[in-house]
This record gives structure tokens, C-alpha cells and sequence, in this order.
């Protein structure tokens, strides 16, 4: 059967040599397949004795018809971001554990991506958020957030004082010790361990969830994706701003955080029997009756 994919990017997990085996798996199971392999620069250094062409994630976005990506959530994360812009669809295959993202597992792979390359094969989008700091009405700082962007206080300050308001409405002020913005995804990473509900993937919502608030009845709201999320600084304790715990901001008071849905999606594939549900019971240990 002809493969709906010619050009396949193999990426693994940075600083890793352990990757070195199952991606060189993954590479001659491709070529066995007469497709087309490429590695990225940074995966490049860990993979010895096969000559494949080496791009960068830029250059792998315009030319690869399907990136698999060797790792954990959080390789995926920061590849989904880089990503994005060029709609490159993504497999994950995690080395340990499944993951939430990374959900195909290393001794099942080549029979999995055997599946996904005949076409069998579930597509899954993925909404992203947009991320601005605004000081004295100039742009200071703008990131792209897959999970989340987050508020906090500074190290060893105090709680620091917010504003909220969406689509220009205000909504409340706020003591705590940071807010956070998330998509469907982020909702069970940081969201999660500070009270947020699981919103599934397909949904297009922004959940905002207090970290450890002053007064109780802040509780997490969920609201369309078309919301613009402003945060303005009253009291900052050295607070920053953080896009996916990957980009960081320092902020002083009267800065002003501004967050919307980014016009980018991530497109994920998973294999045909795929389930979120089951994928939720076994990474949260949910259960039947004892």
C-alpha cells in the first residue's frame, strides 16, 4: 500500500543518547517502506553510523509530511510549539510510561506506525495560546503557550495582586500566588495539581486557575475560545510570566498580560483504537469499584 506520507522527520529527545537504538529502528523501518528520512540537527548528534539528510525544525516543517517525535511530553511540547506554524502532524513515542502526549509505546511502535502509515489513523487538533507583555503600552515580550501560561509570584516573595479581565470586561482582582491560562491540553498538567478541571482535547476553552488564593471563593472558570485574557500587575514580589515553563518574563507592577487563542493548531495522529479516556484512567490511576 502506497503511504499517504513520503518525507518523515525523526526527532528525539535533546541531550539523550539513549535514543540512538530506537531511532535508528524507526529510521530503517521507514526506508524498508521506501520513505524518505530526516533527522533534526539537535537528534542528529546522538544518532552515529546512517547518513540521513540533518534540517533544522524549520526546515523539517517545510518539507516533512509526518514528524515523529522519540521522547516525553515535554519534547513534544517544545516541538508541537515549533511546530505549529507549519501544520507538520505529529506522533509521539515515549520511551518510559505513556504520556499525554507522547501516547505510543517504544516496543509496539513499528506495528503502530505501520497502521498510521496505511492511513489507519485518528487526526486530533489541538489549540494553542498566544502570549504579550505590555509596558507602558509597548510590546515587551510575546511567547506561544501548548499547555499553559502562568502568573507567579517570585521566589520567596509574597502573594502578588491582579486584575482579570476578559474581552475587556472586568471580572475580579486577585491575591494569590498566580494564575494560570490553559488550553484543553494544559489542563492536566499544572491546572490540574491546583484544582482545574480536565477539559477534553477537542474543545476549544480557556481555563483560569488561581494558585493557592487569598480568599477561597476564587474557584477555576472555563471560557470560550475567542476570549482575550488581560492580567494586570498591582503587586508583583518578583513575579514572572511563563509559557509552558519554557519562555519567562520578570514583571513589575502595572505590566499588563495579554492572552488569546493563537491562530496555530497542533495536529496529532494516534492509532486507529485510540481513547482519551483510556489514556486518562492510566495516567491517573482511575479505576473500577475495589
Amino acid at each position: 500500500m502506497s503511504s499517504l506520507f513520503k518525507t518523515i522527520a525523526l526527532i528525539g529527545k535533546h541531550d539523550n543518547p539513549e535514543i540512538m537504538t530506537p531511532l535508528l529502528r524507526l529510521g530503517q523501518y521507514m526506508e524498508s517502506r521506501n520513505l524518505g528520512v530526516v533527522l533534526d540537527c539537535l537528534t542528529a548528534q546522538h544518532v552515529a553510523g546512517k547518513e540521513y539528510p540533518i534540517l533544522t525544525l524549520d526546515e523539517i516543517g517545510a518539507r516533512a509530511d509526518l514528524a515523529i517525535v522519540l521522547g516525553g511530553d515535554g519534547t513534544m511540547l517544545n516541538i508541537a510549539r515549533r511546530l505549529a506554524p507549519f501544520d507538520v502532524p505529529l506522533v509521539g513515542i515515549n520511551q518510559g510510561r505513556l504520556g499525554f502526549l507522547t501516547d505510543l509505546s517504544i516496543d509496539t511502535m513499528l506495528e503502530t506506525l505501520g497502521s498510521i502509515l496505511d492511513g489507519k489513523y485518528v487526526t486530533e487538533r489541538r489549540m494553542l495560546l498566544s502570549a504579550e507583555v505590555i509596558r507602558n503600552e509597548a510590546s515587551l515580550f510575546s511567547a506561544l503557550a501548548f499547555n499553559d501560561v502562568a502568573v507567579n509570584r517570585g521566589i520567596g516573595g509574597g502573594m502578588i495582586e491582579f486584575e482579570v479581565r476578559i474581552d475587556g470586561e472586568y471580572v475580579y482582582s486577585l491575591r494569590s500566588d498566580g494564575l494560570i491560562i490553559a488550553t484543553p491540553t494544559g489542563s492536566t498538567a499544572y491546572a490540574l495539581s491546583s484544582g482545574g478541571p480536565i477539559l477534553h482535547p477537542s474543545l476549544n476553552l480557556i481555563a483560569l486557575v488561581p494558585v493557592s488564593p487569598y480568599t477561597l471563593s476564587n474557584r477555576p472558570i472555563v471560557v470560550g475560545s475567542d476570549a482575550t485574557v488581560e492580567v494586570l500587575m498591582h503587586r508583583t514580589e518578583g513575579a514572572r510570566v511563563h509559557s509552558d515553563s519554557h519562555s519567562h518574563f520578570d514583571l513589575d507592577e502595572r505590566d499588563k498580560v495579554v492572552i488569546w487563542r493563537s491562530p496555530h493548531s497542533v495536529r496529532f495522529l494516534h492509532s486507529s483504537n485510540h481513547s482519551y479516556y483510556r489514556m486518562l484512567r492510566e495516567k491517573l490511576g482511575w479505576s473500577g469499584f475495589p
